[in-house]
């Protein structure tokens, strides 16, 4: 049973006075319009249209039910109508979790300009380095900085980031700077908990994969105090370049193991699905491309 097919083939006929107009307008045959309103009437247990060879009209309860059904049709164009302008001028709150540092640093302000740029959209940004579960806690996209190319998440990839082992001068001149990933077992090392390979940094040099076990003086779940840490001089960390490039611009951590490379990683903008996508997710979507289409962090 299709109610709103009753009532397309209903209102079509009521106002058309035809059962062969409203089949032509609705694209069916006439007997698929008159076996439709008949059902109608059986489940309804009650007649709404007089039928002669000549003409066509509604009874008492069939005028008092079309009032009710245009009511309905109308709110249903309305409700199309909504959505069809939503596509060209987004609309709702848009929720977004994103890293801490990252969404601080290089986030924080682009929230301006995307406003501005759609004044129906509303943000709800939640900054955190734990990896969220994007659908169980209602979010619309979230930021991810990992290597998502084998991930069956939908996902938009926006920049990528270089990882670089670094330490301060001041500990580098009380330790020494290593010159092979070999060496930095010998140091003390920061690591960031969240870290997928954990302890074991990888690197590609001139003699091809080098693993290498750190010695780790400090865990952190945190990037920020990672950084600060060997701002301190308490000894090596390995960072993404958006996070420490102004330091090492400004000379307070020295790059280390140059001439080795570690894993690139992806910054990623993650959502739940590319079916009936929201538009306000797409805005967010192409914003992101665009703002991030040149970096200065990794060169």
């Amino acid at each position: 049973m299709n109610k709103l097919r009753e009532i397309e083939c209903f209102v079509a006929v009521a106002e058309l006075g035809s059962f062969v107009k409203a089949a032509d307008a609705l694209g069916i045959s006439k007997a698929a319009v008159s076996r439709t309103v008949l059902e109608l009437e059986a489940r309804l247990g009650s007649r709404l249209m007089q039928r002669t060879t000549r003409r066509l009209s509604l009874t008492e309860a069939g005028t008092l039910y079309l009032e009710r059904c245009k009511q309905i049709v109308a709110a249903l164009e309305e409700a199309d109508d909504l959505l069809s302008a939503g596509a060209a001028n987004p609309t709702g709150l848009l929720r977004i979790n994103a890293p801490l540092t990252f969404g601080v640093l290089h986030l924080a302000p682009l929230w301006p300009m995307f406003l501005e740029r759609h004044p129906g959209v509303a943000l709800d940004i939640t900054l955190s380095d734990r990896i969220v579960d994007i659908i169980d806690e209602g979010y619309d996209m979230a930021i991810r900085i990992a290597r998502l190319s084998d991930s069956t998440l939908v996902h938009r990839k926006l920049t990528t980031t270089n990882l670089q082992v670094c330490a301060s001068p001041a500990y580098l001149e009380k330790h020494g700077t290593p010159m092979h990933p070999h060496e930095l077992a010998q140091h003390q090392a920061i690591c960031y908990s969240y870290n997928a390979s954990k302890d074991d940094w990888q690197f590609t040099g001139p003699e091809g994969p080098v693993n290498v076990k750190v010695n780790s003086r400090m865990h952190v779940n945190n990037g920020d105090s990672c950084v600060e840490a060997a701002l301190g001089g308490i000894g090596v960390t390995r960072q993404p370049t958006f996070m420490i490039d102004r330091h090492l611009r400004s000379g307070q951590l020295v790059p280390i193991l140059t001439d080795y490379t570690s894993p690139e990683l992806g910054i990623y903008a993650v959502y739940p699905s590319r079916a009936h996508l929201p538009a306000k997710v797409r805005a967010m979507l192409d914003f992101l491309s665009e703002a991030f289409q040149q970096v200065h962090w990794n060169g």
